[in-house]
């Protein structure tokens, strides 16, 4: 993520905060396992060991 996308983010949420603060909370919530997924896809796949047969 870029800088813009990480102060586009917390302005978004500090405005969804201003007008309710429990949505707020879950919107922060999903856009934690979301910015852990993306992170997760990025990652090199685990290296699988080949079976001799």
């Amino acid at each position: 993520m870029t800088v813009l996308e990480v102060l586009f983010i917390l302005v978004a949420l500090a405005g969804v905060a201003m007008w309710s603060l429990p949505a707020a909370l879950i919107l922060t919530g999903v856009l934690g396992v979301v910015a852990v997924e993306r992170r997760q896809a990025e990652a090199a796949p685990p290296k699988r060991k080949e079976t001799a047969e």
